[in-house]
């Protein structure tokens, strides 16, 4: 029996170490201690007491938030931090006391926690309550993921009919115009990305489909953390193909692509197609990730 349950172990660290959860690295988290302040005017000096019950609540808070492996305390934002806790607790009254919190997104620059919370007494038993209900309040912060900073590029048409002039690239262009306009508010909507305005540095690249992934390097230029370009692709007058390609905007490295693969309608379609396939192959896709980390 020893020698079996010596074989389990084994096996189960093994799996263990080896298991997705176990080689994503720990988010890094930077905690000051809270401020105190008493505005209570009671006669006796508890200075000492506050002290001493504000050094255990936030033991007990960063306890909290470094247990289970996917935080790591850091010392600060420099230090790798990708959320800065800061807070106070402040005392009115014999009974009353309050205590504002504040989760910052560092990488966004985005209060993604920012609540008052008021606790009664000021003993041991009440800052314990206080701490519970505060880090409750705080790991749901930190697990609520910040919009990524996506810069989306005007969609460009892959004429592979022959060559179109006049009324005609007036219209296609005004479509063009139509499936970017619709893709940037389905993904603005989401609530997974934040669309970063590209102006006019797009055009100074060119064909972005063809430019080797310089997309990115303008997005990061341009303050996104990842960048969107798509193509129409032209069968004919009445069929075409849809493309799109989101590469990270610090490596290059390409995230999610998606093609229709089939001969859709024609060019008053264009629009309705790019946001379904966005929708299908980015938004949803992303989306049952963010759940699935949870």
């Amino acid at each position: 029996m020893h020698r079996f349950r010596l074989i389990f172990s084994t096996l189960f660290l093994f799996v263990l170490s080896h298991s997705p959860v176990a080689a994503e690295p720990a988010i890094g988290v930077a905690m000051d201690d809270f401020s105190y302040t008493d505005t209570s005017a009671e006669p006796t000096n508890q200075t000492a007491a506050h002290e001493r019950r504000l050094a255990a609540f936030m033991a007990a808070l960063r306890r909290d938030i470094g247990e289970g492996g996917r935080y790591r305390l850091v010392p600060s934002a420099q230090d790798g931090a990708t959320f800065k806790v800061i807070g106070g607790i402040q005392k009115t009254s014999t009974l009353v006391q309050w205590a504002k919190v504040a989760v910052i997104d560092v990488s966004a620059k985005k209060l993604v926690l920012d609540k008052l919370y008021s606790f009664r007494g000021d003993n041991d038993e009440s800052w314990e309550r206080a701490e519970i209900f505060v880090s409750r309040e705080v790991m749901a912060a930190l697990g609520t993921q910040a919009p990524v900073a996506l810069a989306v590029f005007d969609f460009e048409l892959e004429d592979m009919t022959a060559a179109s002039a006049g009324a005609s690239a007036a219209s296609d262009a005004s479509y063009l115009a139509e499936v970017t306009g619709g893709v940037r508010e389905a993904l603005g909507q989401s609530g997974r990305y934040r669309i970063v305005d590209v102006g006019g540095e797009a055009g100074k690249a060119g064909t972005l489909r063809d430019c080797g992934g310089c997309e990115a390097s303008i997005a990061q230029k341009l303050g996104a953390d990842q960048s969107l370009i798509g193509v129409v692709r032209r069968v004919s007058r009445t069929e075409y193909t849809l493309g799109f390609q989101v590469r990270d905007a610090r490596t290059g490295a390409v995230l999610a692509r998606g093609d229709s693969g089939l001969r859709m309608g024609a060019d008053y379609s264009w629009n309705r197609g790019a946001v379904r396939l966005v929708t299908d192959r980015l938004i949803e896709t992303q989306q049952a990730t963010d759940r699935a980390r949870k």
